[in-house]
């Protein structure tokens, strides 16, 4: 067993998220795993970029509001306490709704492939 320090959080990088969003690291699996835990905090408006994932994703919502999208489904609102799981290469985003600030825990599998922003005209503001 080995305690580790908690390392600082970073700013989810405008590339990747529209607004502000901050990233506090948990967990990574033994080298060759694929598994990434993070606490993601969006702030209101902000948003991740389309994006996949090779091993899937599963999202735990522990604060605040929050939206979701599969590409060609609809917007679907996160609340404390919601999962999602998007599987394997399933196009989606998520993030704050545009008046509230939104928390989810990220359990990801494998690599992220990221693609385009959200425009305001996708992101039902």
């Amino acid at each position: 067993m080995e305690k580790k320090p908690t390392p600082p959080s970073r700013k989810g990088p405008s590339e990747l998220f529209t607004g502000d969003v901050w990233i506090d690291p948990i967990a990574s699996g033994e080298e060759g795993s694929g598994l990434s835990v993070a606490a993601v905090h969006f702030m209101p408006g902000a948003r991740s970029a389309w994006h996949t994932h090779r091993g899937g994703q599963t999202l735990y919502v522990t604060d605040g509001e929050g939206l979701v999208q599969a590409q060609g489904q609809e917007v679907a609102t996160l609340r404390p306490g919601d999962i999602v799981f998007t599987p394997t290469g399933e196009w989606h985003w998520h993030g704050a709704t545009p008046d509230n600030t939104m928390t989810h825990l990220s359990i990801t599998d494998g690599p992220t492939e990221w693609g385009d922003h959200v425009t305001d005209d996708e992101y039902p503001g």
